[in-house]
């Protein structure tokens, strides 16, 4: 009769396994939960419902090779203008200029923002007068905190040529 109650609150496909018209059902899913109950040897084999369950720590993962662009990523040229990535919401041109004029003499600094809400995007660039401070910038601020937000810099890569064949915006 335990039985029976036990299977009305469980979930309909437990519920068919306990409760199926099958004689054969319910001794294995009992056996099954006795074999889980009984404590195994470390670094065993053990047959559970018919099934090897291996509790020895040898994984056979091999992660997928990485692909052809990340592998050959190329690092960008030392230039004056950093990229700054992983920006707050919060960050704004101000708060940048100020944490990257530690390390020098910052020419520009402008986060990028939404249009509507005005919010950051994430991202933002700074200029600094020399590559000597632009290399102190990212040394000083690679990894660091800003605004309670982890931030990346690095060398801001150029932007590409315009492709003088595209076809002009909304069919002008």
């Amino acid at each position: 009769m335990a039985l029976r109650s036990a299977a009305a609150a469980a979930p309909r496909s437990l519920r068919r396994l306990i409760t199926g018209t099958s004689a054969r059902t319910l001794p294995i899913f009992l056996q099954a939960i006795h074999d889980c109950e009984k404590p195994t040897p470390p670094n065993t084999n053990a047959f559970v419902s018919g099934r090897l369950f291996s509790s020895a720590s040898t994984s056979s993962f091999i992660p997928p090779p990485l692909p052809p662009s990340a592998q050959q990523r190329e690092q960008p040229e030392p230039s004056t203008n950093l990229f700054v990535s992983g920006l707050s919401k919060r960050t704004t041109t101000e708060k940048l200029n100020e944490a990257f004029a530690k390390f020098g003499e910052v020419v520009h600094a402008r986060v990028v923002t939404d249009r509507v809400t005005g919010y950051s995007k994430g991202f933002g660039f700074v200029k600094y007068a020399t590559l000597e401070d632009a290399a102190k910038g990212i040394e000083g601020m690679d990894g660091k905190f800003l605004d309670g937000w982890v931030i990346f810099a690095e060398y801001a890569r150029p932007r590409p040529p315009p492709e003088h064949n595209a076809v002009p915006p909304y069919g002008r």
